[in-house]
């Protein structure tokens, strides 16, 4: 409870407002900036639109070394993630609600959107962001619109584009422990004359990491990423505007397949204690622990990813009119190498289990649209999508096991891939009934086509530790969907507004494809549906001074597509199942105020109670199914945020600027399987900022990171002999230096 009053007190000081104010990074005026978005596909102030969307600057993101989706889960209470050893398994939630599988055959509930290109695997959208203009967070279905994957929510990534104006930067920062260096820069202008405008920009980051191996002395849990995004943005008439956009970016990702933090387990539901002492002998010296940074393992783990792609698009403005077409290509390969045994050999009773696996995905879309003027009695944007994506991927495991004096070792290898396509028209009007007052009325419809094929083949004929016998199947599905949306918005004055909506999503059929497939979980799994009611309203007060938004929501889903960990002949599997029925109910309350000139303060609160409400226990499972009214993973009950930010004149063209932002959360239970060896208890994290800035665009910040020193796991997993924690970049304090200088 502690927790919860912190997060009260702070929506108070806050005086309650839009995260949005997160963009009020160092105004003088004593009003705050209007925050435009394009959350409805036209540019619109935010404090206008009828959704619950929260928005971070890309300015913001630069100063408090923000470079990714999960530092930004940080910032908005109702959005979370789940962090792994390589991207291919990492995940985006959303009230409590996300995808949690690795499978190719099943798709994300929250969609990531960047520049109007749907990224349709969760990995893609995971590494570092370049150039961005701002990121708006869409809670909620939104398939009228954004249509693929965002039955829970869209995070919809602007970028920035060009102008004839020359502009540039340069950006780098230092942080300690793990000695992390990142450096940026980029530069934007006209080309040839006002028609032709350019820009590029470049970004590198190199971090040491914070896990150490004492096997061989390395430093583990960091990266070296670097990567490119231009633009050119052409305008020969005031009638047309095309941009095209490519972008290019590598990671290495040297995250363990986790930290031991326990050698013993709880079962489900009796809470009955099972000590692996064997294990935590073999270990040593590494010892487990809640805040354990160190590993054993004889395995280098990592994981490679390339990504990148290119985008066209083109705005053709016919009167008041305006149709607009996106063409987009993108390529992801990802590589990881993982030890499962977290030992440093195999010894008797504990087989070495060492994989290595690639993924070759590449996808293809098209979006055209017309949207209308925002004038008289109805306005309205319709338009046509298909995507479609190909998927290929390779799973190898050497599972080494030792009997006596001798050590045999058998090799477990899949291929397995899916061809998914999606057509789909869309249209969303806005009909103003009368002076104020206007109905929402939205569809798409959907035809979706999924195919797979899958092959694993065993040197054993019998299964053994990790791998399962050789099996093939191929399988194939189609299905027609929709989504909608209607809903009332009301201006009560100019300053205030409120909404009303109910919203349908649509996550399409799947399949459970995986290493360790079966041939009992071959079938199609049904389309997991969303009905969203939700009432919120948006305020601007006090001359300006203040925003202030709330909103409730009530979310039921039907089929929720879901891993469930599971144990088969000997082995843990995962079996991707249609869950039956789960809820999301909660309140959020965003708000940002200028108190005086020069201090800004937003907060941003999220209550979320998101529960299983019927469970559909799988057929020959070994796991409890006694988890209705439990809470769903990565879902807090309580979470919240606070920044402040002062900005000083001390002398002429010179300005001092201090800041400090805090997180807090309470207890998130990790798995569906209920386990308290999966529960973080709450914590706070607290940061701060001081720097300068000049009238030239000259700015020096000092960074202080977990300003308490908190240690807290940002995932826990459990295995045959203890659980696992994932070991966060703030796990404890470190300080940095940033310095930019803008052109």
């Amino acid at each position: 409870m502690k927790v919860v009053r912190r997060v009260r007190l702070a929506l108070l000081l806050g005086a309650a407002c839009s995260v949005s104010a997160v963009a009020q990074d160092s105004s003088s005026s004593q009003e705050l900036e209007t925050v435009i978005v394009t959350s409805t596909k036209r540019a619109e102030p935010l404090q206008k639109v009828p959704l619950a969307v929260s928005v971070i600057s890309g300015d913001v993101m630069m100063t408090s070394n923000l470079n990714n989706l999960h530092d930004i889960a940080s910032q908005v209470p109702s959005f979370n993630f789940r962090t792994a050893a390589s991207s291919k398994d990492q995940a985006l939630f959303l009230r409590g609600l996300g995808t949690i599988s690795t499978s190719p055959g099943v798709e994300p509930s929250t969609s990531t959107v960047i520049d109007g290109v749907v990224y349709a695997r969760q990995g893609q959208a995971t590494l570092d962001l370049l150039d961005v203009d701002h990121i708006e967070v869409l809670r909620g279905p939104q398939g009228t619109l954004f249509g693929k994957n965002a039955s829970a929510g869209v995070l919809n990534i602007q970028t920035k584009t060009p102008g004839p104006e020359t502009t540039g930067y340069v950006d780098a920062g230092w942080y300690s422990e793990g000695s992390e260096f990142r450096l940026r820069g980029g530069l934007s202008g006209g080309l040839i004359g006002d028609e032709l405008a350019g820009a590029i920009t470049l970004s590198y980051g190199l971090y040491d990491g914070n896990v150490s191996n004492v096997w061989n002395g390395s430093t583990l849990n960091g990266y070296r990423r670097y990567g490119t995004r231009t633009k050119l943005h052409y305008t020969p008439s005031a009638a047309i505007d095309i941009v095209f956009a490519a972008d290019f970016s590598h990671s290495k990702d040297t995250t363990p397949q986790g930290v031991v933090a326990q050698t013993y387990l709880h079962s489900y539901p009796s809470n009955a204690v099972t000590n692996y002492t064997a294990f935590a002998a073999a270990l040593s010296p590494v010892v487990a622990g809640a805040d354990n940074r160190q590993i054993n393992s004889n395995y280098q783990t990592y994981a490679l990813d390339n990504n990148y792609g290119a985008s066209l698009e083109a705005n053709m403005h016919l009167g008041d009119f305006t149709v607009t077409s996106i063409t987009a290509y993108r390529r992801w390969d990802n590589t990881q190498y993982q030890d499962q045994d977290r030992l440093p050999g195999a010894i008797s009773g504990f087989p070495q289990q060492h994989d290595k696996g690639t993924l070759n995905f590449n996808q293809m879309s098209e979006e055209i649209r017309l949207t209308s003027p925002q004038q008289g009695v109805v306005d309205y944007v319709v338009g046509a999508f298909f995507y479609r994506g190909e998927d290929a991927e390779m799973y190898r495991r050497y599972t080494t096991v030792v009997s006596g004096s001798a050590a045999t070792t058998y090799t477990g290898i899949a291929h397995y891939g899916t061809t998914n396509q999606n057509a789909a028209i869309f249209g969303e009007a806005n009909l103003h009934l009368w002076d104020g007052l206007t109905a929402i009325v939205g569809l798409r419809g959907i035809y979706e086509t999924l195919d797979y094929n899958f092959v694993r083949t065993s040197t054993s004929t019998v299964p053994v530790t990790g791998i399962q016998t050789g099996f093939s199947s191929i399988g194939s599905t189609d299905a027609p969907g929709y989504s909608d949306r209607f809903g009332l918005r009301y201006e009560f004055t100019p300053d205030i507004m409120g909404y009303v909506t109910y919203s349908r999503g649509l996550k399409g059929q799947a399949y459970n494809l995986a290493f360790s497939m079966l041939p009992q979980d071959t079938g199609v799994l049904k389309a997991e549906t969303s009905n969203d009611l939700e009432a919120g309203l948006k305020t601007a007060l006090w001359g300006d001074r203040i925003t202030f938004n709330l909103n409730g929501f009530i979310d039921k889903l039907k089929n929720f597509q879901v891993p469930f960990y599971d144990v088969y002949n000997g082995s843990p599997v995962t079996r991707l199942i249609n869950a039956g029925r789960v809820s999301s109910k909660g309140v959020e309350a965003e708000g940002s105020v200028v108190l005086i000139e020069h201090l800004n303060l937003s907060t941003a609160l999220a209550y979320t109670n998101a529960r299983i409400d019927a469970f559909n226990c799988p057929v020959g499972t070994s796991a409890s199914c006694q988890v209705n009214g439990k809470p769903l993973a990565f879902s807090p009950k309580w979470k919240g945020s606070l920044r402040a930010t002062y900005t000083y004149p001390v002398f002429q063209d010179v300005s001092l600027k201090v800041g400090v932002d805090g997180t807090w959360q309470s207890s998130v239970q990790y798995s569906i399987n209920q386990t308290s060896d999966t529960i973080q208890s709450g914590y706070d994290i607290w940061n701060a900022t001081v720097g300068l800035l000049t009238a030239d665009d000259l700015e020096l910040n000092i960074i202080v990171k977990n300003i308490a020193d908190r240690h807290y796991s940002s995932y826990l997993q459990t295995f045959g002999s203890g659980s696992v924690r994932f070991v966060p970049r703030d796990d404890s304090r470190y300080v940095g230096v940033n310095l930019h200088k803008g052109i």
